[in-house]
């Protein structure tokens, strides 16, 4: 996979490709990242990217020549051109996953009071994060590319990310460690207890606990079995009580 970034702040992924996961899969090669600064397209004299919006308002709008040259400079027929913006949809596990499946993205990042409304006709997919707003495109742009690289094939173990909360549409279930025993908490017996249809189950049990308690929204979307449905009814009745 290749990933690419327009942006007025390239230093900004420095860190982004120097840390952890990521920096292991780049060293192998497992993706390629690249930042392109769009000021350098801007045929204005003094470096300009952005001009007064017509009509009035606060703030500067970013101009449609500089960003879409330099989208046209490195576009192919396999680009998936993203563009972020509160417009979008908003990003989630399964977006990832079919995002880390492509064979180059191309991420543009905006900065100031916005795009030329126009620049949306040159993209495939509009991307929020959430409901709020930032500086720029840029820690936006991060988050996403963190979430899809990490399921490109051999970043990480099939099994590591197999049971990530979202994965099945669920919260994870809960993880313990050593000590057995710390300040007087015990980690539950079934995970000690070596059976493993029984740690399956339990852990299934506590995911649907979980999403149930904290995420119940994301339980509209799942077809819950008869047995997992009365787990989470049972569960939402005891916290009535």
């Amino acid at each position: 996979m290749k990933i690419s970034v327009l942006t007025l702040f390239p230093s900004y992924f420095d860190a982004f490709l120097s840390t952890s996961i990521i920096k292991r899969a780049y060293d192998k090669g497992l993706f390629s990242f690249e930042t392109i600064d769009f000021r350098t397209f801007t045929h204005e004299k003094h470096g300009h990217v952005d001009d007064t919006p017509y009509g009035g308002g606060a703030g500067m709008v970013l101009m449609c020549q500089p960003i879409l040259d330099a989208l046209a400079s490195i576009r192919t027929p396999e680009s998936t051109v993203i563009l972020l913006s509160p417009q979008g949809k908003t990003f989630n596990q399964s977006m990832a996953i079919d995002l880390s499946k492509k064979s180059h993205l191309i991420f543009i990042c905006g900065h100031y009071e916005g795009f030329d409304e126009r620049i949306r006709e040159y993209v495939d997919i509009q991307i929020s994060l959430g409901d709020f707003v930032l500086t720029g495109g840029e820690p936006a742009c991060q988050v996403m590319c963190d979430a899809i690289v990490r399921m490109v094939d051999g970043v990480i173990k099939k099994d590591s990310s197999s049971d990530d909360s979202f994965s099945h549409g669920l919260l994870e279930y809960p993880q313990y460690t050593r000590p057995e025993i710390y300040d007087g908490k015990k980690v539950p017996d079934v995970l000690l207890s070596g059976h493993h249809a029984n740690i399956a189950r339990w852990r299934h049990e506590q995911a649907l606990k979980n999403t149930a308690l904290h995420r119940p929204d994301l339980l509209k979307n799942q077809n819950l079995s008869v047995s997992d449905q009365e787990i989470v009814d049972s569960i939402l009745q005891s916290q009535k009580k």
